[in-house]
């Protein structure tokens, strides 16, 4: 009972507490917690490897430039429009599109593109657990070629035992030779690929070749399930408190490696191509793209997540601060971790003797084939390779807390019985058991193909089209005027100028850049030499579209369901806003939100349908007295008052009667 009676509720303290969707507002133990949250979604797996490899794989620097105007131009105003829009409302990725009904399938799509990323961004994590605990030894197990996965051609970094614990300034020239064949694919099969293609994958040659469930990696992927659903237990508020330690441990180990990353020979050549930029590639529409798709990409904007943790703040929370800190301190990581990474391939490159820009490999690669094995070089390297994974960890986990939140309040906001209200963790269990079974066909040999087809189509140009939409919606269906007057109302003042420019004009320009180039630039995924068939090919396009498709389904379903004679009049009626839309408490529901005295549900209305009801309400009490007035008319000419107080009725030939 209370439960109810935090800040902001309206609750009494001793009366029993209805629990609906309001009864969450507030629910952060304090703003920190809110940051903290929303920093570990948008910080993810993809700032630690994926933000290093576009920038090496566009020239370093001149991917830059790019980058950082299209955090200014989209990243922060996509950000700020979605934590504005789900506090204001106090409702998760479905609950929100009372704004304008019609439109809901776009929060069907947000559900469906974070049932994919759940399902294989845990198989991503239970891999990092596998490797965590291997790291639990006195010698990495991809240190040398003398173990049974091992093939003829692999050729160790280093040769024996006594090399591994020498110090690097003393070692000798045949482990200098090793070492420059790290990623020279051509020449040999370093120790950790063959690892992680020979022993943690198993990998088969197909696509279609399932093979074994591989059992270490599927005792992970449980570990990984578990791990999440004891973090929100309680709710949301239970995570809070644990992010708390995932948000801000990853900063400190990122601090341990890049300081030990730039005391490594060769490091500063590594950060020297980092930072300078070569101008011939600025130019490059395809660098622009790609700094683009990684702003959309590392903020997580069209997830759903961000809306979802928005709907906990309190409503007059500053989100537009949020929104700045939030989204700066994610740019700031993967710059950070850039500094950490090319310090690594700088060394590496020391060693090699050879341009930095060809040290290294990208995509999965990066993480558990090059970099783990210029771990093996770092004295004490099981500490280092420990806390390299425990950070990977804690940076999916971070992002995975939020994706099985929105899940969870989409769900229990669209049914909203009391039973699933009160046993929400119920509905929490049921989604980790289901993601965890989803994600056993990623646990075989034939698992990376799927994970990569996953990643590369379930979550790509689908996120631009449902923010494009929502932008669109937003902006034009609901009218930019009244979400400005929103966003007045919840902050206390209006939304800067440049933030109205952008969610109006550049914004959606931008996005529609992005699908675009994406459309122009496509070319099918491969892994290394392998070439996906057509068919599994066709399966990505299905799983891309299966999010876009619930968008006119449902404004179909909608329309058909709405009043109206003509079709003109069912679109309009599924395009307004529902009464109900506004702030979720009444004591928020001010302004054009306030309730009407004649109305006895006492709903607030937005002001242009308030005019329009009061219009109505004058008509019918006209129509009404119009209506009395007749019949008092009707009963004068047909009754006669005598003098002596008796009725004479004409046409009546009984009197008394």
């Amino acid at each position: 009972q209370m439960e109810g009676c935090r800040e902001g509720n309206g609750a009494v303290p001793g009366e029993p507490v209805k629990k609906d969707e309001n009864s969450r507002r507030g629910n952060w133990g304090n703003q920190i917690e809110f940051v903290l949250t929303s920093v570990g979604y948008a910080v993810g797996l993809g700032n630690v490897w994926r933000f290093p490899y576009l920038c090496y794989r566009n020239g370093g620097g001149a991917f830059m430039l790019p980058y950082f105007i299209m955090l200014v131009f989209c990243g922060i105003p996509l950000f700020f429009l979605e934590l504005s829009f789900g506090q204001f409302a106090s409702l998760g990725c479905l609950g929100v599109w009372k704004i304008s009904p019609m439109f809901k399938g776009v929060g069907y799509g947000m559900m469906v593109v974070s049932t994919y990323i759940g399902i294989y961004y845990n198989v991503v994590i239970c891999i990092a657990f596998y490797y965590f605990f291997l790291s639990m030894t006195n010698l990495l197990p991809w240190t040398y070629c003398n173990n049974p996965w091992n093939t003829p051609d692999c050729s160790g970094v280093v040769s024996n035992r006594h090399q591994f614990n020498a110090s690097l300034a003393n070692a000798t020239s045949s482990l200098v030779a090793g070492v420059s064949e790290i990623v020279n694919r051509t020449k040999r099969t370093s120790p950790s690929e063959e690892y992680w293609k020979h022993y943690v994958l198993n990998i088969s040659d197909d696509i279609g070749n399932f093979g074994e469930v591989r059992l270490p990696i599927l005792g992970c992927l449980a570990v990984s399930w578990t791990v999440v659903f004891l973090c929100l237990i309680r709710g949301v508020k239970s995570s809070g408190k644990v992010v708390y330690f995932t948000a801000t441990f990853p900063y400190v180990v990122l601090t341990i490696l890049f300081i030990r990353g730039i005391t490594l020979d060769g490091a500063i050549n590594g950060i020297k191509y980092y930072l300078t930029p070569q101008w011939q590639k600025v130019l490059d529409a395809k660098v622009w793209g790609d700094a683009a798709s990684q702003i959309f990409y590392s903020l997580g904007c069209a997830w759903g997540g961000l809306i979802t943790m928005a709907s906990y703040n309190k409503f007059h929370n500053n989100c537009f601060r949020d929104s700045i800190i939030i989204s700066i301190t994610n740019c700031a990581t993967s710059v950070y971790a850039g500094f950490v990474i090319f310090s690594i391939l700088g060394f590496m490159a020391h060693h090699l003797n050879v341009p930095v820009s060809e040290v290294a490999d990208h995509g999965p690669g990066l993480a558990f084939v090059a970099y783990p094995e210029a771990l093996t070089l770092l004295p004490i390297s099981p500490l280092w390779s420990l806390l390299f994974f425990f950070m990977l960890i804690l940076l999916g986990l971070g992002t995975q807390f939020c994706l099985l939140e929105t899940l969870v309040t989409a769900i229990v906001d669209e049914i909203g019985t009391d039973w699933i209200i009160k046993n929400k963790t119920v509905v929490t269990l049921s989604v980790a058991v289901v993601g965890f079974l989803l994600g056993v066909p990623l646990t075989t040999q034939a698992g990376i193909y799927w994970l990569l087809l996953m990643d590369n189509y379930a979550a790509s140009f689908s996120l631009v089209i449902i923010s494009c939409i929502m932008c669109i919606c937003i902006m034009y269906i609901y009218g930019h005027r009244n979400y400005f007057k929103d966003v007045e109302m919840m902050l206390g003042f209006p939304p800067p100028l440049f933030f109205k420019v952008c969610w109006r004009f550049i914004s959606p320009v931008i996005i529609s850049f992005i699908l675009i180039f994406t459309v122009i630039q496509y070319k099918p995924i491969t892994y290394n030499d392998y070439v996906y068939p057509g068919w599994s090919l066709a399966i990505g396009f299905a799983m891309a579209l299966s999010s876009v498709v619930c968008i006119p389904i449902y404004a179909l379903y909608k329309i058909s369901k709405s009043p109206g004679a003509t079709f003109r009049e069912r679109l309009k009626a599924a395009c307004r806003a529902h009464p109900k839309w506004g702030p979720a408490l009444q004591e928020h529901r001010t302004g054009r939100y306030a309730p009407m005295a004649s109305e006895d549900t006492v709903e607030a209305r937005p002001l242009k349908e308030r005019d329009e009801l009061k219009e109505e309400q004058k008509e019918k009490e006209k129509e009404k007295e119009e209506g009395k007035e007749k019949e008092r008319k009707d009963e004068i000419s047909l009754t006669i008052q005598g003098s002596n107080g008796s009725t004479n009725i004409h046409n009546n030939p009984n009197p008394s009667a």
